[in-house]
């Protein structure tokens, strides 16, 4: 009795097995010869290369100092090592071989022309939204782009996890492949604005935090998370500060200008920030629509908060935190200070910037350490790195003496800073 229940329970066992790697299977599909650059119309071309702009596809294809597209960035994610592909028209490692229908299964599918299933670090499941002409013209760009041998290291995803047909399995749960859909209840600008958000831009891939499998969270959409190198991806939902964003705020924080109440883009998002650039102001306008539709100060009473942070910081006096009051008036007020003399379009005002109300600390104290270079077309002095004048001990007397005097607030607790990378 026991014998057959066994057998019966392996039987079973290996039905499932074969049905899912059925279910897995995808054909590879036939090498072609590398189209001809002077193939594919100049227009068409130039929109791939703004779409690709727009997408960031070569801070994530392009190592430091490297070729650009040749892939060899390495992502980390909680399973290892993820280095990205190589995406220029060389035909033993890059794409040159790969048709446009294989380009196009890539994009919406996450198969790659071999057909082998992609890992998710390549964001496939916000690029299933794009439109034929889209995916049309990012492939006749990566096609007219310089052709580089380059082999990227390999992934160190450990093994049962790196066999490829398990992301099978993934796209089973979390996948839902598909194009973007407008919604008929809003305006063409917010759904154009989804449209870049969701798909081409992939805002959602470093701005929503991520489950255990690695997937987005689905209740969580742009909710924040911690992304390279310890920055982390506001919240685009709730703004931690109580200072609201306007729809010309955003886009000028989107152009790369410095803005009053947020600062400027920093850290990983300033590439990001670069790239949009390449979009048309009514592209830029719409993403602003899209977001100022759902984004909303987190605190009560954000407006006099606002107002209260703004007060305290004109009133300042001496503070039981001497310490970190010297190091501010040493290194930061005669620029963030009212009556500091960078001009105020130039920098913004501390008491309200989004880094100082978060719950961590790891974006003040990044920029304190790193530095603001030179915003493009842009005025203003830029801020320099402060690595080597001041300690970790002194960054954080000074976020103490801001978050005290400033917010009112009380200072962060000591062990979220020690998961800040080091410098």
């Amino acid at each position: 009795m026991s014998s057959r229940l066994l057998s019966g329970i392996v039987c079973v066992g290996l039905v499932a097995v074969l049905a899912f790697l059925a279910l897995a299977w995808r054909p590879a599909i036939a090498p072609i010869e590398t189209p001809a650059p002077q193939s594919f119309a100049p227009e068409l071309v130039a929109k791939g290369k703004m779409l690709a702009s727009a997408g960031n596809c070569q801070s994530c294809h392009t190592v430091e100092g490297g070729q650009p597209f040749a892939g060899g960035v390495g992502i980390p994610t909680p399973f290892g090592t993820i280095y990205s592909t190589n995406i220029t028209p060389d035909r033993t490692v890059g794409i040159g071989a790969w048709s446009l229908a294989a380009f196009e299964r890539a994009m919406r599918e996450g198969v790659g022309r071999d057909g082998k299933h992609l890992f998710p670090a390549f964001p496939y499941d916000h690029f299933a939204r794009l439109t034929d002409d889209d995916v049309t013209a990012l492939y006749a760009y990566l096609m007219t782009v310089a052709p580089v041998n380059a082999v990227q290291p390999a992934n160190t995803v450990p093994f049962p996890l790196d066999i490829r047909a398990l992301q099978a399995g993934w796209k089973m749960l979390f996948f839902r492949p598909g194009p973007s859909l407008p919604d008929p209840q809003r305006s063409a600008g917010w759904n154009r604005g989804a449209y870049l958000s969701e798909g081409l831009a992939h805002c959602g891939a470093c701005h929503t935090p991520r489950n255990v499998l690695g997937a987005e969270s689905r209740g969580l959409p742009y909710d924040g998370a911690v992304i390279k190198d310890g920055w982390i991806a506001w919240p685009l939902d709730v703004s931690p500060s109580p200072a609201r964003w306007t729809k010309d705020s955003f886009i000028a924080y989107l152009k790369g200008e410095t803005t009053e109440n947020h600062g400027r883009a920093l850290g990983p998002m300033g590439p990001v920030i670069h790239g949009l650039k390449a979009l048309p102001g009514e592209d830029i306008a719409a993403i602003a629509d899209y977001f100022m539709s759902f984004n909303r100060p987190l605190r009560p009473k954000a407006d006099a908060l606002a107002q209260q942070a703004l007060e305290r910081s004109r009133t300042i006096g001496q503070d039981r935190r001497e310490r970190g009051r010297q190091l501010y008036v040493g290194a930061c007020a005669s620029c963030h200070d009212d009556g500091g003399t960078a001009p105020l379009a130039t920098r913004a005002r501390l008491p309200l910037t989004t880094a100082l109300w978060h719950d961590r600390p790891n974006n003040f104290v990044l920029t304190v350490r790193n530095g603001v270079g030179a915003p493009d077309d842009a005025p203003g002095p830029p801020m320099p790195p402060f690595a080597a004048s001041l300690s970790d001990s002194e960054i954080v007397a000074i976020a103490d003496y801001l978050r005290h005097t400033r917010l009112g607030l009380p200072k962060w607790p000591a062990e979220l800073y020690d998961e800040i990378a080091s410098p």
